[in-house]
């Protein structure tokens, strides 16, 4: 939530926040990870702590590749040669990661501390397992990095044609169980094959090597979305109520059973408009006390391309994510963010989702996520700056931007794990599983910025099923929404 003053007392871990938005409509602050839901005139509604979940950030990166100038010289087109090379990364229990490996320019060049960083993220139940002792194996946990010479192709990990460089295996120590950040390794190592020619005149790779605490908090939704389900915090085993979430169809349009695709009534009309558009979806996230505290509509509905039965790029459905004004006392929203969404066809279709953070006083959006899920198995959504950089997000503060992330924008989250989504493919029960990181949720209105969010990326998948039938009208583009339309819209909700 965007505060109109904020003022923030640092003691430890206290954090009070003070507003004008407290004494206009049912709000919600975190101290100490308390929760306190307060009424519309001010009185406290309920109380209730609101503690994360454990995770570990395991990051591999500043990667780069060296040579002595004797080795470069003993082999003719070396340098072309080794400037084309990549590695694989193996954790036991995770899937094998692959990233470019530059190769420097002199065996005095460091490479670039930030760059093709490679993470993985391990809930409490991840390290436990690896720490366990297996048969004929030790309880130690290590890293294997293989470096090998050729392309690494952008669809199936790597070509069949590469030439192993050489390898490494990292041991991960007792670090797992520390609360604090760790440095496991950061400087050169040598990966030559041959041991004893390795140490004079073999390859050497670098890489920077860092465990670093990762709380969240994980919310899921109680049942499919387009049944209003309750959203619950998972702590464990222990499930706490938190939001509550209504979905609401325009009745304008077909009244139709979202979740099996079947038709509640027989009227022909209301079936050929489903096969024309679907539109009207509308999402409400409200707060333990009934306040609504964070919304998604369709701002541009779901249509077929001209000759096709499917939503396309070149005319993508769209949501508006909406939070609602933080000192007007009547129902008024403002646009945080635009999620568009559509469906690839191959051997196997996707349904691709894009998000424009909408900061107020910029014309355009910031990309923060570009993301495809496949729409028989479903996958995960996410905003994560190290896993990647949409084209078009500036890498420092947006201009006009207060700095202050509370529903305002994402200047603060570049380079860091935001949030994910987990959602079923089309056809199957879905109920979206969300982890936010802790240090983007200072208060309850930014998690269910969030949950709708995730609700419109749920919806979104069904909303790109394929069409009855093909469309012989071309797709019909839509303009953005004014302020007025949004409020217009949402008063009839």
């Amino acid at each position: 939530m965007e505060f109109s003053s904020v003022l923030i007392l640092a003691l430890g871990k206290r954090f009070e926040f003070l507003s004008r938005f407290r004494g206009s409509r049912g709000s919600s602050f975190r101290e100490d990870d308390k929760i306190t839901i307060f009424g519309r005139h001010g009185e406290v509604i309920l109380q209730r702590t609101m503690d994360p979940q454990t995770f570990v950030r395991l990051s591999i990166g500043s990667l780069g590749l060296r040579f002595s100038v004797d080795a470069l010289k003993a082999r003719r087109g070396a340098v072309h040669a080794y400037s084309k090379c990549f590695c694989e990364i193996r954790l036991r229990g995770f899937p094998i990661q692959t990233a470019p490996v530059p190769l420097m320019s002199s065996p005095e060049a460091s490479p670039d501390p930030d760059s093709n960083v490679i993470l993985f993220y391990l809930e409490e139940s991840d390290v436990k397992a690896l720490a366990l002792p297996r048969c004929f194996r030790t309880s130690q946990v290590y890293l294997d990095i293989v470096v090998y010479m050729g392309r690494q192709s952008s669809h199936c990990g790597v070509t069949g044609r590469k030439q192993q460089i050489g390898s490494l295996r990292l041991e991960i120590g007792p670090e797992w169980g520390l609360e604090k950040p760790a440095l496991i390794h950061n400087g050169w190592m040598h990966i030559g094959q041959n041991k004893r020619e390795a140490e004079k005149h073999g390859p050497e790779l670098h890489l920077k090597v860092k465990l670093d605490p990762d709380p969240r908090y994980v919310f899921k939704f109680e049942d499919e979305t387009t049944l209003s389900p309750q959203i619950v915090q998972l702590q464990g085993t222990i499930k706490q109520p938190i939001f509550s979430c209504k979905f609401i169809q325009d009745r304008r349009t077909s009244p139709l059973d979202m979740i099996s695709g079947h038709w509640t009534n027989s009227n022909t009309e209301n079936h050929d408009a489903e096969r024309r558009e679907r539109k009207g979806w509308k999402v409400m996230i409200h707060d333990l006390s009934g306040s609504a505290v964070a919304a998604a509509f369709m701002a541009t509905p779901f249509v077929p391309s001209m000759g096709c039965d499917r939503v396309a790029r070149s005319n993508p459905g769209a949501w508006l994510i909406l939070r609602p004004d933080p000192v007007s006392s009547s129902e008024s929203w403002h646009p945080w963010g635009r999620l568009e969404a559509w469906r690839e066809t191959g051997p196997r279709d996707t349904v691709c989702l894009r998000l424009h953070i909408l900061p107020e006083g910029q014309d355009a959006g910031i990309l923060v996520s570009d993301v495809a899920i496949s729409s028989d198995k479903g996958g995960e959504f996410y905003i994560d700056m190290d896993r990647q950089m949409p084209v078009g997000i500036p890498v420092g503060k947006p201009q006009g931007s207060t700095g202050e992330f509370c529903s305002a924008s994402l200047a603060p989250m570049v380079g860091r794990f935001v949030m994910n989504c987990k959602v079923q493919g089309e056809g199957q029960c879905s109920k979206p599983l969300v982890q936010l990181a802790v240090q983007h949720v200072t208060c309850v209105e930014d998690a269910a910025i969030f949950m709708a969010l995730a609700a419109a990326v749920d919806l979104s998948i069904k909303a790109c099923r394929p069409f009855g039938r093909k469309s012989k009208k071309k797709g019909i583009f839509h303009s953005f929404p004014t302020l007025q339309d949004i409020n217009q819209l949402m008063g009839r909700a």
